[in-house]
């Protein structure tokens, strides 16, 4: 049978590779010129050392030395040494690995154990002209953040040649190194090149990076986070840019960064108001300290410090959040004017979402051994304590949410409490009983004792009215809260009999313009009551600023309740 060779698919396939083939090599010498100018440009030399083994089945030392020697091809301001790993040089840097890279080591404390193949080659050109030009590259925030940093650092980032995340996590670990190269150190390791290192450190999923051999990042972040992630020794999952500013002028001042406040941001901004939030301790309040949330709505288990995330970048999409800020005044000057610790606020209506915070029991040795070995969270704390003896001290949800995860973590737990039937929720009550957590009934904590920590606690039986002495390392204590109503209190805001603020139906207190939610009203102390309360109140602030309640004729607030 003839063929037709205009219309035969195999030379029509040959047609398509070669002009495919014209047009990569046109992107190719597009890539090489575009290198050679961004070499071309740079001030500095930037030694770099080589060590690799001449061993023929070593790929990745032969796919360095290719790599690096093409690269000086662009340039001469990169000057390459190969060393021998059993040399001199190799001990006096502790190389160990073949393929090993040093960058400019006199200066920075950069290594790469690997070859930069694939997706790597663009960390190798980051951190080469990041060297030569002698510049990081950090934006303003992340100088701020690592200007912070004032110990060192020792980053290991895992990567893959086949992994397109791996280049951003590696240019934010090349930045820090280049930015602060006195005190953080970076090694960047190939997986594929370091099987043995990656399983020493559980490194199945790239880009993943610890510094000083604890985890603070799995995946690529923004740059910012990073930096935040490396200050802190622990993974961050927001950011939020700090201000200069000394005035702010907005719609609303919403103090506490809790679920009510978190909320109630979201809420007014969405609404069309400018709102800000001011939060002088850790955002979440009560929620960033609870170790296991299961009855938030669609989130059947959650962790209360990741509802915390969930809801700071939510919130952040569409509010300033004030972080660290103390309110120390506020008074009503036309508008109302709040004096925090770092800034003034001018503001036309405040939102109080200060909450509540641990009760004490004031009890002889309570105040003394506070974080040596009395502990008002669990999920802080407790992971001290595991293989150890404590009591609990509650019969609340709190108190028994709390025992059931001193348990689950491997502490001995005893609870203590007061009352012969516990105030818990019977689901909670439930699987403290099927825990075999054991119960001191009817008892109360009448001192703790220990010279430089907790030794003992002295308890009192008020049915048998016997005092015993119980050996333990530690005293968890969770029985209730105190609502925080000390600027509702300055401003003239009324309160309940309970010593909660004091509001209608509205979330309106006494004060026009002074709003409230969440914990300090009192009530079921929920975090979905409270993010219901924060709602309201900035809905009703939205209404309340458009056609003013105090300033309609024949119209009142509705009548507080209690």
């Amino acid at each position: 049978m003839a063929h037709n060779h205009d219309h035969d698919p195999s030379h029509a396939h040959e047609h398509g590779h070669d002009t495919q083939s014209a047009s990569e090599q046109a992107m190719l010498e597009q890539a090489q010129a575009k290198l050679r100018s961004l070499f071309a440009g740079m001030p500095h030399e930037v030694p770099l050392y080589l060590f690799a083994s001449r061993d023929r089945e070593d790929v990745f030392a032969k796919a360095a030395r290719d790599v690096l020697a093409a690269i000086q091809k662009f340039t001469s301001k990169i000057t390459v040494e190969e060393h021998d790993l059993l040399g001199e040089i190799a001990k006096k840097w502790n190389v160990e690995h073949s393929p090993t890279m040093l960058f400019d080591p006199d200066i920075y404390h950069i290594r790469w154990q690997g070859a930069p193949l694939g997706e790597e080659g663009r960390t190798l050109v980051e951190a080469l002209t990041m060297m030569g030009y002698k510049t990081s590259r950090l934006s303003r925030e992340s100088q701020e953040i690592l200007a912070k940093i004032q110990s060192k650092r020792d980053i290991k980032l895992f990567v893959s040649s086949t992994c397109p995340y791996c280049p951003q996590q590696a240019v934010n670990a090349l930045k820090a190194a280049v930015g602060k190269p006195d005190l953080v150190s970076l090694e960047i390791v190939d997986i594929q090149a370091n099987p043995e290192l990656a399983a020493k450190y559980a490194a199945k999923g790239v880009p993943m990076t610890f510094a000083n051999d604890k985890l603070i990042a799995q995946g690529a972040q923004p740059e910012e986070l990073f930096m935040l992630s490396l200050e802190k020794l622990e993974p961050q999952t927001y950011f939020i840019p700090e201000t200069e500013a000394t005035e702010i002028t907005t719609d609303l001042v919403i103090v506490g960064g809790g679920p009510a406040g978190l909320t109630a941001g979201i809420y007014a901004s969405r609404s069309g108001l400018q709102a800000v939030v001011v939060e002088r301790n850790a955002l979440g309040g009560q929620m960033a300290l609870t170790p296991v949330v299961e009855n938030y709505p669609g989130l059947t288990q959650v962790g209360g410090k990741t509802l915390v995330d969930i809801m700071v970048q939510h919130a952040l999409e569409y509010v300033r959040i004030f972080p660290g800020e103390e309110v120390v005044d506020i008074q009503q000057q036309g508008l109302f004017v709040i004096q925090t610790s770092r800034r003034r606020f001018k503001t036309k209506a405040v939102l109080l979402a200060t909450g509540a915070s641990h009760k004490k029991l004031g009890i002889p040795g309570e105040s003394r051994l506070s974080g040596r070995g009395v502990s008002y969270c669990s999920t802080c704390d407790g992971p001290l304590f595991k293989g150890k003896k404590v009591i609990q001290v509650g019969g609340g949800n709190s108190a028994v949410t709390e025992a059931l995860h001193l348990k689950s973590i491997g502490v001995d737990v005893t609870l203590v409490h007061r009352r012969d039937t516990l105030r818990a929720q019977d689901y909670l009550a439930k699987n403290l009983f099927a825990s075999e957590i054991p119960i001191l009934w009817d008892t109360r904590v009448k001192e703790i004792r220990g010279e430089k920590s907790v030794e003992e606690v002295v308890l009192d039986n008020k049915k048998s009215q016997m005092t015993e002495t119980l050996s333990v390392n530690g005293v968890f204590i969770a029985i209730g809260y105190e609502p925080a109503v000390e600027l509702a209190v300055k401003i003239g805001v009324a309160l309940t009999p309970d010593g909660y603020i004091n509001k209608d139906d509205y979330h309106r207190t006494n004060v026009p313009g002074i709003y409230s939610a969440g914990d300090v009203e009192g009530g079921y102390k929920q975090i979905v009551t409270a993010a219901g309360q924060g709602a309201g109140a900035a809905m009703t602030i939205f209404e309340d600023l458009i056609n003013p309640y105090w300033k309609r004729q024949n119209d009142t607030p509705v009548e507080k309740s209690s």
